[in-house]
Parts: C-alpha cells; structure tokens; sequence
C-alpha cells in the first residue's frame, strides 16, 4: 500500500523545528559518507524543464527522489503554477514506493530549515539580534522563520520592490513570530541587521557588500545558476564561505563562481560545507567580527530526510489516503 499525501496534509504535520533537526542530520551524513547524492538529472519535454532529485541517507534509512517541473505556460494554458514538484519515498529495504507527497511545500520548509541550521552554527551568539530578507516570496517566508527558530530575534526588517507584496508578508508573518516584523523603504537599512537572508529572483547583486557590517550571518539562496549572483564580490571576498555542497556551489552558484572568474578569489576561499562544520570536522565562526556566508543551492538529501520526517508523522496522525498501486 502507499500512503498519498496532499499538500494540506505535508502541512498539517510539517513543522520548521522538526524539519531542521532532520535537515541537520542528513547534512551531517553527508559530510560523514553515509549519504549517496547523485547529480540532478534533468529532462527538456517540449515547452519545459523536468528535474530528477534523488538521495539515499544511511542513517536515517531514507530513500527518496524529487521530480520538480518548470513550466512557464502552465497558469495559461493549464491553470496550474509554473513550478510543480511531487516526491516518492521509498522503503530502502524491499525498494517499495510507500508515500507519494507534494513537493512544494516540504521543498520550501526543508530550504528554509537549511538556513535556519546554518545560523544556528554560524551567526553570533547574542541574544536579541536584528534579522533582515530581501524579497517576500514562500521562500522569504521560510527563512525568517528559521532564523527565529536559530536565534532570539528582537526585530526583523524585510525588503521589495513591491511594496505591496511586503505589506503581505508582513501580515501572514507578523502573528507567526514573537518579534516586531518591519517594512524598510531602503534596501540598505537591511545592512544594519546581524542576520540577512537573500531569498530574490534577482540576477545582480542586491547591495554593496563592503557596507556589510563585521559580525553578520548572511544567508543567500536566491541565485542558483552560474551566471547570477544576489551577492556581490566584495562582500564574498570579506567572508567565511560556507556551501551546502562543494559539488553544487561550483557548479551552480554564480555567487562563488563569478568572482573566482573574475580573480578576485581562488577556488580556495570555499572554507566547507555546512555539514563539515555540523560534524566539527571544520570550525565555524571564529570571532564576533568575523562574516560568514552559507549558500544554499538545495540538495536532495534535504528533501529526502523532510519527506521520510513528513511520512512518519503523517502515519502517527492517521491521515493521507492510503491506495494499492
């Protein structure tokens, strides 16, 4: 029998806290070797794109692959959202799929919890810090969230270019969190905050990084392709560079890459991956004034550790529609 599980019922029994305990130990058997992440696969059928995410976690005895599809004319033509993603998880004893679930939500929790663990290593340890987001989309949303579950927040500043789309984050994030949630009217008020996520669809940088100021924790994940970049030199110059994956960073993030193009770092300047520094076979934050900087770029095992997280919870709770394929 599989267990089908909708996108309300992933929701009703996925929550940030849970989910970055399980993204924490999937990154830490990755840097431990207990984990097969294969490359993304992926498929051009005509009018769209169609990626293939699978990952094997040892430990946690999860096996799962993402399918996620890019199509810009399904609202038009189909009505349905540009971007779609389904997950199958597997029982890695008999191989059996036993839970096919939504993917949309559970990619935006699990990406979100990424960020939230690597604050939880990475930014200072005071009380009572300021966190900023440029942007105000779900993944915007996921990252102030985690932050709050990472460190004690005493405000939060949030940027768009649409002042329309933060007054609505504001509204859907302000009764979820225990802090003051504030609408800047310039980007650069971001940069007086001790935590910054970059969660944008913005293929240049968002500001200056030489006005980044020393001690900050920034999260950038918007940017995910060799040619784009929310980051800018200066500001990946002055930091720690810590990646998800080394694999993924060098072949995805436009971020690490562009500067190394254009010689203004080395290969080098890559420190570790977050599970490096999860597993302490690397150090994190060496001083108050230093900066450190995770890029996220998302990984399978992410989805892998959520989706057997989500299974486990959604059997306990008795919901889903169990169907004999």
């Amino acid at each position: 029998m599989t267990l089908l599980l909708s996108r309300s019922d992933v929701m009703s029994v996925l929550t940030m806290k849970d989910c970055m305990v399980a993204v924490e130990r999937a990154f830490a058997e990755l840097s431990r070797g207990t984990a097969l992440l294969p490359l993304r696969t992926a498929i051009s059928p005509p009018g769209g794109l169609s990626l293939y995410m699978p990952a094997y976690l040892k430990e946690m005895k999860a096996l799962a692959i993402k399918v996620v599809t890019i199509y810009k004319e399904n609202p038009a033509r189909f009505q349905y959202p540009v971007v779609m993603g389904k997950v199958l998880l597997q029982d890695p004893e008999s191989g059996d799929v036993v839970c096919i679930m939504d993917g949309g939500y559970l990619t935006a929790v699990r990406t979100g919890a990424a960020s939230g663990v690597a604050t939880r290593y990475l930014a200072r340890q005071q009380e009572g810090q300021m966190a900023a987001v440029f942007g105000t989309g779900v993944q915007a949303r996921m990252q102030l969230l985690a932050v709050a579950e990472a460190r004690t927040l005493s405000k939060a500043l949030v940027y768009d270019i649409s002042r329309e789309s933060a007054l609505a984050f504001v509204a859907e994030l302000a009764p979820k969190v225990s802090f003051p949630v504030l609408i800047a009217t310039d980007p650069r008020e971001l940069l007086e905050a001790d935590i910054i996520c970059t969660a944008t669809s913005s293929a240049t940088p968002l500001f200056d990084g030489s006005r980044v100021r020393p001690g900050t924790h920034i999260n950038g994940i918007g940017s995910h392709t060799p040619n784009a970049r929310e980051l800018d030199t200066a500001l990946v110059k002055r930091s720690r560079f810590i990646g998800d994956s080394r694999e993924a960073c060098f072949g995805e993030a436009g971020d690490l890459l562009i500067p190394i193009r254009e010689g203004a770092i080395t290969d080098g300047h890559y420190y570790a991956d977050l599970g490096e520094i999860i597993t302490g076979s690397k150090t994190g934050r060496e001083n108050d004034e230093e900066i450190t900087l995770f890029k996220s770029n998302g990984l399978a095992i992410q989805d892998a550790a959520t989706a057997k997280l989500v299974y486990e919870k959604a059997i306990t709770a008795g919901i889903g529609t169990m169907v004999d394929i």
